[in-house]
């Protein structure tokens, strides 16, 4: 099915639900990128056995197709000085859950009990803090788009980075979540909160 070979059929087939989804994630190594930037395809993610969140989304969001939902993954934008985050979203019973590669201790699986897009994200912003100061820096989000849109491409099975998936990600529109007022406001994480932020799944070599 959708151009994979009967083997990666089969593993994708046997992660039957978006938390055994998580579990193949959190089971692979975080992609640290050592010869450069990439953007695996979910068929480079199963073979290599890395993932940074971006590609764990799209592996996510493949997992998911295979057994009826929609590849959608939606991106959360932080401050300048910090990272983005991509994470693959699901519905069930009209709830929103989250599947997420992350090597923190946070920014991680969300069980589908958030009525909006909204709630699943807002779930993420008093995690989503710099360990080495506290300041808390998620600013916006996308709606989910659809990863079909780019089954013309291959995408789920290239062999090249995709990163016309990211460029599309930059480009759709996104809500802030705070106003100015609020960002003014923000008290900082405490310092527990940033030494637990400090804890790591997977070591850099």
């Amino acid at each position: 099915m959708f151009g994979f070979t009967k083997e990666e059929d089969a593993v994708f087939r046997s992660l039957r639900t978006p938390a055994k989804i998580q579990d193949f994630l959190n089971s692979i190594p975080i992609n640290f990128e050592h010869d450069g930037e990439t953007v695996l395809s979910p068929r480079r993610v199963l073979h290599d056995r890395k993932a940074h969140c971006m590609e764990g989304a799209m592996f996510a969001a493949t997992a998911l197709r295979f057994h009826g939902d929609r590849p959608f993954v939606v991106d959360l934008t932080a401050t300048d000085d910090d990272d983005d985050h991509v994470i693959a979203v699901f519905r069930r019973q009209g709830c929103w859950g989250a599947i997420s590669k992350s090597n923190h201790a946070v920014l991680r699986y969300r069980e589908p009990i958030y009525k909006t897009i909204r709630e699943l994200v807002v779930s993420y912003f008093h995690e989503y803090f710099m360990n080495h100061n506290g300041k808390k820096t998620l600013r916006s989000y996308s709606l989910p788009v659809d990863l079909s849109r780019f089954d013309k491409q291959g995408w789920m099975t290239a062999d090249e980075d995709l990163w016309y998936i990211v460029d599309h990600l930059i480009e759709v529109p996104h809500t802030p979540i705070l106003s100015r007022s609020q960002i003014a406001s923000l008290r900082r994480a405490e310092p527990i909160e940033r030494k637990a932020g400090n804890i790591l799944e997977w070591k850099k070599k």
